[in-house]
């Protein structure tokens, strides 16, 4: 029986699949799973993934005043009185803030897989640093490679970011023989392309992709097409409003 498993779509989440010991890694590599992952790096407190700016503007009024930042967008475009999600504008607002996060999927298929025994979020930047985790810590669990695509379309980069992470688990113990064919045509699908120059034309010839060039976010591509750069592993924990993603390396967690 497969180990590792890959959705194409958050559509195709099962969340009573889910929640019988599965772990889950969400990607939504261009923005929301990289902008987390950043926003951690950065020196992000926490971030709080909202299905919408409306429940986000509800949890920030939980919040202590100075003590967070709205950030999010919706259809491509920032939701007015919100911070833009492209990770390196993040760069200055995020150390020791609360980031509350409403992204058009990737915050949804966060959302989605929360009954997972334990979610995760991935991207190119910590992929490596994820898969020795979870590798370490879930060895005999499931593992489940959830593409948050784009209003129910497949997502190439999605696609690719996923292929990396199980490149990585394989790096780290898991075999060919344990990965579904979904998992594996991720895996062959990243190899023929697992340069960092030639993931960045991936992403920038990807449909999310080309319009984030057109709109001027090049260099934020070029930022999240980095494979490895950080050791941050954001970790979702459900609380009374939904729930928060903190770095599992900066506290002690139950795993």
């Amino acid at each position: 029986m497969a180990k590792v498993h890959l959705l194409f779509r958050k559509e195709d989440i099962d969340e009573m699949a889910l929640a019988n010991h599965k772990i889950a890694v969400v990607f939504d590599i261009l923005l929301a799973t990289s902008t987390i992952t950043a926003a951690l790096s950065f020196g992000a407190k926490t971030v709080i993934p909202a299905v919408s700016g409306l429940e986000a503007k509800e949890h920030a009024r939980l919040l202590p005043n100075d003590s967070y930042e709205l950030v999010g967008e919706y259809e491509g475009r920032t939701i007015g009185g919100f911070h833009s999600p492209a990770p390196l504008s993040l760069k200055d607002i995020s150390e020791g803030k609360t980031i509350v996060l409403s992204t058009t999927n990737g915050t949804v298929a966060i959302r989605k897989a929360m009954a997972a025994s334990h979610l995760y979020v991935g991207s190119l930047l910590n992929g490596q640093a994820l898969a020795r985790h979870i590798c370490r810590h879930h060895e005999t669990e499931t593992i489940v490679a959830i593409c948050a695509g784009s209003s129910g379309r497949f997502c190439l980069e999605d696609f690719y970011g996923a292929g990396y992470f199980i490149a990585c688990l394989l790096m780290n113990g898991i075999s060919l023989n344990d990965l579904s064919d979904s998992a594996a045509a991720a895996f062959l699908f990243y190899q023929q392309y697992r340069t960092v120059s030639s993931g960045r034309t991936i992403l920038k010839s990807a449909g999310v992709g080309r319009w984030l060039m057109a709109h001027g976010l090049e260099s934020d591509i070029d930022y999240i097409s980095e494979q490895g750069t950080t050791s941050v592993i954001p970790l979702f924990q459900k609380t009374k409003w939904g729930g928060e993603i903190t770095d599992v390396t900066r506290r002690s967690f139950s795993l």
